[in-house]
């Protein structure tokens, strides 16, 4: 059953050279980044990325050259990409929760140059083997208005130089894999896939200039990196969240009034918890996008009792860009991912690679000019990723009649209990909906007999006495069925991945070395 998006209305890329162009020239002394802390206006925003770039090159970069970041949310974030993508360097993001063994894998990979870090992380960069590498150092953020820092760089006029502009085929971003199957490998999209990137997420949000989007998650991953970059690019007002502290959010929602907000699951749920908030904060919003994992039954019921309208559910990698969504003109299905976005073709297949019909679940491939060129400096990876133009994604779906979408898990995740294939997402989402729990991670364990036992993770609510174990999987019980755990272990903390989600490699190890062979029934 093939599954195509509709046309994109453009025949050309965005060009992100130009990405500031909409702005300046419709309302150049308006506000079109701001933050808690700052404001910036098209044509300061224009004038810092232009001097940041000069300063790059300055230092010694040269087209194509990497240059890495470990930034928190922050408006120089902003800055920093714009300014690499102006002088055709190659921006790469590292996520701010990695240690050092974590930024000296990245460091090595890309061999980068140079790397814009914020000075809370001073310690970890002094335990890094691959830092005093660097062969032109580290640019400090926070660090004031001394010589090489990146204040000092917007503050102090650069010389005059020349910057060679980037073809369509130059890589612009490396962002980083969660590692979820081995060490974290560098996505690699050019200015071309992530010019089509931008131009099929505006047309799948319907971004106007008249926009002001929130993206509630972190830059130095695609989602809330391209959610940031859109709005920009059609002229329209983006806001920056510094920490995703449901304070800030409420803050940025009271006195900004986005229009379309995008974040997590795990993110909206502490926002919709936060007693503060109430229907007024988010009478602005036209849409509000979640995805990266399930999100859950309750939250959905939660914030359509709150908002007034329902979570559009997305999909959506760092390799593809942003497939599927719910049209925003169109009927939004619960706990769909919804159909194919614009310039995206989509097959399901099973193993050996047929194309399955509606209702089979099988591994989803995707063709698309989004797709990313490859991972860096990884030739086998890609070719196992990347098959005559497909881009297979690991994650297990099944189509309805409509075309839309339902995620079922990833491939390495599906647990297989006497034949049957069952998704963790939906054993979380099941217990989720108990009062007395604040977190869930379900893994399969290994059994003699019916291949692979469910074992859940939880965390519970502060204050709440933990549940009797039965009753839980009772509860699950009601609402999935067989797929129902046959065990639950209480934690003090979930342990979470490097991009916000729960780290079911984690709870798989820790449930292998506990528990060798499940051996309940």
């Amino acid at each position: 059953m093939p599954l195509f998006g509709p046309p994109l209305e453009t025949d050309k890329p965005f060009k992100l050279v130009g990405l500031l162009e909409a702005g300046l020239k419709a309302h150049p002394d308006e506000i079109a980044l701001v933050s808690t802390k700052n404001s910036w206006t098209w044509r300061q925003l224009d004038k810092a990325s232009d001097r940041y770039a000069a300063h790059l090159y300055a230092l010694g970069i040269r087209k194509g050259d990497r240059v890495a970041s470990l930034m928190p949310n922050r408006d120089a974030l902003v800055i920093h990409y714009l300014g690499c993508i102006k002088g055709g360097f190659v921006a790469v993001p590292l996520n701010y929760r990695y240690m050092p063994p974590e930024i000296d894998h990245a460091l090595a990979l890309t061999k980068s140059k140079v790397l814009l870090a914020h000075i809370e992380r001073d310690a970890d960069l002094a335990a890094s083997q691959e830092v005093p590498k660097l062969p032109l150092g580290v640019i400090r953020y926070g660090a004031g208005e001394g010589d090489g820092s990146f204040e000092a760089m917007l503050l102090k006029e650069p010389p005059e130089v020349t910057l060679e502009a980037p073809e369509p085929s130059d890589p612009v971003f490396i962002f980083f894999t969660s590692g979820s199957t081995g060490k974290p490998k560098g996505v690699t999209h050019t200015h071309e896939t992530f010019g089509w990137m931008l131009s099929a997420c505006i047309q799948g949000y319907e971004v106007t200039p008249d926009d002001v989007v929130l993206p509630g998650s972190s830059m130095s991953h695609l989602g809330g990196h391209v959610h940031s970059l859109m709005v920009l690019a059609v002229g329209g007002k983006s806001l920056v969240a510094r920490t995703f502290d449901p304070d800030e959010l409420l803050w940025l929602l009271r006195e900004h009034r986005p229009t379309l907000l995008w974040m997590l699951p795990s993110a909206l749920i502490g926002l919709m918890q936060e007693h503060g908030a109430k229907h007024e904060d988010f009478t602005s919003l036209r849409l509000c996008v979640s995805g990266g994992d399930k999100v859950p039954a309750e939250l959905e019921r939660e914030f359509t009792d709150m908002v007034g309208f329902p979570i559009d559910e997305i999909y959506g990698m760092s390799e593809i860009g942003l497939s599927n969504l719910n049209p925003v003109s169109g009927e939004n299905k619960l706990g769909s991912v919804g159909p194919a976005n614009a310039g995206y073709d989509l097959s399901i297949r099973d193993d050996d690679g047929n194309e399955l019909g509606v209702g089979e679940e099988g591994r989803l491939w995707v063709q698309s000019p989004v797709n990313m060129v490859g991972y860096w400096d990884n030739p086998t990876a890609t070719a196992e990723t990347i098959v005559d133009g497909w881009l297979d994604t690991g994650d297990v779906m099944r189509a309805d009649e409509d075309g839309y979408l339902w995620f079922c898990g990833r491939k390495k995740q599906i647990i297989v209990h006497d034949g049957s294939n069952i998704c963790p997402q939906e054993v979380e989402e099941s217990l989720i909906e108990h009062p007395a729990v604040r977190g869930v991670g379900v893994v399969g364990v290994h059994h003699l007999v019916h291949g692979e036992n469910v074992r859940a993770y939880i965390t519970l609510m502060e204050g709440t006495d933990p549940p009797a174990m039965q009753e839980l999987i009772e509860f699950s019980r009601a609402r999935v069925g067989y797929k129902a755990p046959e065990m639950i272990e209480f934690l003090e903390e979930m342990p979470m991945n490097a991009t916000g989600k729960v780290d079911r490699v984690t709870l798989k190890q820790w449930a292998a070395e506990r528990h060798e062979v499940d051996v309940a029934a």
